[in-house]
């Protein structure tokens, strides 16, 4: 049998962890393995890592994007390249699964986080909408670091706890610009 690209997950507490320049390309090798794999998928880079100077989990955010009848298949592909099933913390449905996994570049791990989206999602837009906010905004960017840091100083550190401690700021940001 053929190794698959991607590595087993690590499960780990949450961290803060400074920005890492290397996400770009990191990111940029996973959307091109998993658009080889699902050609009929969009894929691209969200969550703090895809925001330049945005500390966080260090963890590489991406969305897959599937037109409606396809979620099978691009589950499929996307299981071929050796993502797991997320096995714990906030519990997606496979209705609207994540994979996780693992690549190494240049020697250092990188965990993943690869978000099965339906293209006609209202979730799509949310996703970017937060993330393009954290890019054009500094102080914006500034304060979400500041609350993930405030969460972990709580000493919130298993991953459900600390998602939606998180997830309370995001949706504070998105509701403001609606």
């Amino acid at each position: 049998m053929l190794a698959t690209p991607v590595l087993e997950y690590e499960l780990l507490p949450p961290t803060y962890t400074e920005y890492d320049p290397a996400v770009v390309d990191v990111a940029a090798r996973v959307i091109s393995l998993i658009e080889a794999a699902a050609p009929w998928a969009k894929v691209e880079h969200i969550g703090s890592t895809a925001v330049p100077n945005c500390a966080g989990k260090g963890i590489v955010d991406m969305m897959a994007l599937y037109r409606v009848g396809r979620l099978a298949a691009t589950r499929k592909a996307i299981d071929s390249l050796g993502f797991q099933p997320q096995r714990v913390g906030h519990a997606f449905p496979e209705d609207r699964p994540m994979r996780v996994g693992a690549i190494d570049h240049e020697g250092r791990v990188y965990r993943l986080h690869v978000h099965i989206v339906a293209d006609d999602s209202p979730e799509v837009a949310e996703l970017r909408r937060f993330r393009d906010a954290l890019r054009v905004d500094s102080a914006l960017r500034d304060a979400y670091e500041a609350k993930k840091r405030a969460i972990l100083q709580a000493g919130l550190s298993e991953p459900v706890g600390y998602t939606k401690a998180k997830g309370e700021f995001i949706n504070a940001v998105l509701a403001a610009q609606r």
